[in-house]
C-alpha cells in the first residue's frame, strides 16, 4: 500500500490559511484517525508557517 494512500485527507482549499485554523482542522483530522497528534503539533509548530504546511503535508493528504 503506498503512503499517499494510508494519509487521511486535511481539506484546506478555499478555507482560511491561518496556522491557527490549519492547526485546528489538522486536530480534527488526526484525532478521528487515532493519530499521534501531539507529535504532529509539536512537529508542525516548531519553525515558521512553511514548516507548518510542510508537516501538514508530511502526515496528511492535503487537499
Amino acid at each position: 500500500m503506498s503512503e499517499e494512500k494510508t494519509k487521511p485527507i486535511l481539506q484546506l482549499t478555499g478555507k482560511d490559511g491561518n496556522a491557527f485554523y490549519i492547526l485546528g482542522v489538522a486536530q480534527i483530522v488526526a484525532l478521528e484517525n487515532d493519530m499521534d497528534w501531539e507529535t504532529i503539533r509539536d512537529e508542525a509548530t516548531s519553525s515558521d508557517y512553511n514548516h507548518l504546511l510542510r508537516t501538514m503535508m508530511k502526515y496528511f493528504n492535503v487537499k
